[in-house]
């Protein structure tokens, strides 16, 4: 094992058993060096290596603090590797949703006001409304990051904001809009915010699977009979007024 992998585990330790808490400012690169009997370079770069991990955080001309370690920041390189997802690993991903986002919109409908139901509604007026992919993508993304937060679990907001995040719905949309089902998809999120009006986390957790199982679906069917290649989803050229559908 290398020195700079043991430094990383050396200082995952004490962050674990609280030497080093959040928030608090590290020894000094030589101090900490001469603590783990470690070359300055292997520290350096066990130190960068967790600060890319949003373990650790860099102040200009302060120092190196142990982050706040909230699951926001711990998990927001989750996203980044959601990101690089091959075919067969998207499809993982989407079954890794389906186990957790019909419970997570089940526990919003027992929390959610009238309030949230009604921001809910008005982003769901604007999908309507989106005259192309691009913009569908950014609502779509929003609409369920409002449902995630109303449950009020941070740890359930970033597991699933890496989960569902603004690529894999790139992802999903560029697919509806080639298969021609963008009707019956918002009529899917609909039928979402009706449940959680209604808070009937029955039927919130119904209309969340079925959501997340056609997304699901519609990418496997491109991916299996080869009609669009993985990372031509991507592709950011694709409009509405370009594709035929099936309404």
């Amino acid at each position: 094992m290398s020195g700079s992998v043991q430094t990383i585990e050396r200082i995952m330790d004490l962050i674990a058993n609280g030497e080093f808490a959040s928030g608090q400012r590290l020894p000094s690169e030589t101090e900490l060096a001469a603590k783990f009997g470690l070359s300055r370079s292997s520290l350096r770069e066990a130190t960068s290596a967790l600060v890319h991990l949003k373990v650790l955080e860099v102040r200009k001309g302060s120092g190196t603090y142990v982050s706040d370690l909230g699951p926001e920041v711990l998990m927001s390189g989750f996203g980044l590797v959601v990101d690089l997802a091959k075919s067969d690993t998207l499809l993982e991903i989407f079954e890794v949703r389906r186990l957790f986002e019909p419970v997570a919109t089940a526990h919003a409908a027992l929390k959610i006001n009238d309030e949230q139901v009604e921001q809910l509604r008005r982003s769901l007026d604007l999908m309507y409304e989106a005259s192309n992919v691009e913009d569908l993508i950014v609502l779509d993304y929003e609409f369920h990051e409002q449902i995630m937060a109303v449950t009020g679990n941070m740890t359930l907001c970033a597991l699933m904001r890496g989960l569902s995040n603004k690529a894999i719905r790139a992802r999903i949309w560029r697919g509806i809009y080639i298969g021609g089902v963008q009707s019956f998809t918002l009529e899917q999120h609909r039928r979402i915010v009706d449940a959680l009006a209604d808070r009937n986390p029955t039927l919130a957790s119904a209309a969340s699977t079925i959501h997340v199982t056609e997304s699901e679906r519609w990418i496997r069917s491109l991916i299996e009979d080869k009609q669009i290649s993985i990372n031509a989803l991507h592709d950011h050229s694709v409009n509405l007024t370009e594709i035929e559908t099936a309404e």
